[in-house]
């Protein structure tokens, strides 16, 4: 750990140390005061993000919630993930990438079907990611809400239009959550290569957690 630079600034102890393939999903449960840090290996990679409350998964993440209360689609140093039941879950405690999304969704055969033509309906898609990940807990399709993107850029205009651009990150850039409760921790490494989001060539992440 001493002369890893991912490293850098994280006390505590090492819980969790795992690299997340390119198109990978991932899943972990964290206990209370242990932070997660995502790190962008090789930069520009969307990191599609979803959390459930371990003791009850019926609570879980709320976009709707977060955003309300912070009056802000992005996230930023300091931002609170609540739970639908209002509660805070994670709170960024740090990030070197300005801000992340809350808007942008995540990829799925019916969204790139419609965005990129019907041939892409047998690509890989975060949704499939968060399903394979969420089965091996019992979770389904139903189970699953606006997520979080990690590093994705969704700028969005005085117009309301909004788009996904290239991404602001770049390689070694990561992004610092605290666990204020205990939850489970759902990812999908994004697979997209039909936009700007991962700079059309997915890549493996990192996931450090300690306590």
């Amino acid at each position: 750990m001493e002369n890893d630079p991912h490293f850098a600034g994280l006390a505590g102890q090492l819980v969790h140390d795992e690299i997340v393939a390119a198109r990978a999903p991932w899943m972990h449960r964290m206990r209370a005061g242990e932070t997660l840090r995502i790190i962008d290996l090789e930069g520009n990679q969307a990191v599609d993000f979803l959390l459930y409350a371990t003791d009850d998964d019926a609570e879980r993440y709320s976009a709707q919630d977060t955003v309300a209360a912070q009056a802000n689609i992005f996230l930023r140093t300091g931002s609170v993930l609540l739970s639908s039941e209002g509660r805070p879950m994670m709170t960024i405690t740090g990030t070197s990438v300005e801000y992340h999304d809350t808007i942008g969704g995540a990829c799925s055969c019916e969204s790139n079907s419609l965005r990129y033509g019907h041939h892409t309906k047998a690509q890989h898609s975060c949704v499939d990611n968060f399903l394979e990940a969420n089965l091996r807990d019992g979770r389904g399709k139903r189970d699953m809400v606006s997520n979080v993107n990690f590093f994705m850029n969704v700028p969005v205009e005085a117009d309301g239009a909004l788009g996904i651009v290239d991404g602001i990150s770049a390689p070694g850039l990561s992004v610092d959550l605290r666990a204020e409760m205990d939850v489970t921790v759902v990812v999908s490494n994004c697979p997209q290569i039909n936009n700007p989001c991962n700079g059309f060539n997915p890549t493996p992440v990192r996931m450090i957690v300690t306590a």
